[in-house]
């Protein structure tokens, strides 16, 4: 981790951080955030930036593959996370950040442990809806677990009651998925992974059109985060999949 600049501050490295990551230099925004650490690991914001930098680090290694690197960076970003709701717990994006790291984590996990995370999941995504309703973020990681509840076979449906607990088990279904990507998106209609992820869902209810109507806007949408191209392939191989279903 780079030691911070003589002269440069917290909110300065927060700042030229985050700049830089909306400009998809992730390395020189880790770089950044890691200096602001440097100075105050407790700073909220560069807690809970760093965390999701790091999801958008360790999602550079596919899931299907075994990877203690990013297995490693997942864990470090869940830890930045939680640091960031212990230094202020009315803050929105760090209930966010834990949503986000534990619940990628969990999906390159088992069956087993992904239920266990589960409940975590979805009280930090609903409280980062609390704190601020047009949190798009949070409607997306929602409708993801909705959405993975639903896939979960009958097996697996047994082990999610055990520990889940049937009150929060009924609550997914695959209406409030839909709902709360169709939030998502409404709230930010030029993020591909919102609609791909409603494409998705769609395509699992067999609502082909609508699913490839979500993936041909995609196809106009410029790119503005770091995993856009990926998405953009995944958009394009779901596309082939679904294009002569009725």
């Amino acid at each position: 981790m780079p030691a911070p600049l003589a002269g440069q501050s917290v909110a300065d490295h927060v700042a030229m951080g985050a700049a830089a990551i909306d400009a998809r230099d992730l390395r020189t925004g880790l770089a950044h955030f890691g200096a602001a650490l440097a100075l105050d690991s407790t700073d909220y914001a560069a807690n809970w930036r760093a965390a999701i930098a790091l999801l958008d680090q360790g999602e550079q290694i596919p899931d299907s593959i075994e990877s203690a690197e990013r297995d490693s960076l997942y864990a470090r970003a869940e830890v930045l996370a939680r640091r960031s709701v212990a230094a202020d717990s009315a803050g929105s994006e760090g209930h966010f950040a834990v949503a986000a790291t534990v619940g990628r984590a969990s999906l390159t996990m088992g069956k087993k442990e992904r239920i266990r995370r589960a409940k975590v999941i979805r009280d930090e995504a609903l409280r980062t809806i609390e704190l601020d309703p047009d949190h798009d973020g949070a409607y997306h990681v929602l409708g993801r677990w909705n959405a993975e509840i639903m896939r979960l076979s009958g097996l697996s449906r047994f082990f999610a009651k055990s520990f889940l607990g049937a009150g929060i088990f009924r609550q997914a279904s695959w209406e409030e998925a839909i709902a709360n990507l169709q939030r998502a998106v409404e709230l930010d209609p030029t993020r591909i992974y919102h609609r791909l992820e409603l494409a998705r869902i769609y395509a699992d209810r067999k609502r082909y059109q609508e699913a490839r109507d979500q993936l041909g806007q995609i196809e106009s949408l410029p790119d503005r985060e770091l995993m856009d191209p990926v998405y953009r392939e995944r958009a394009g191989a779901l596309a082939k999949r679904i294009a002569d279903k009725t």
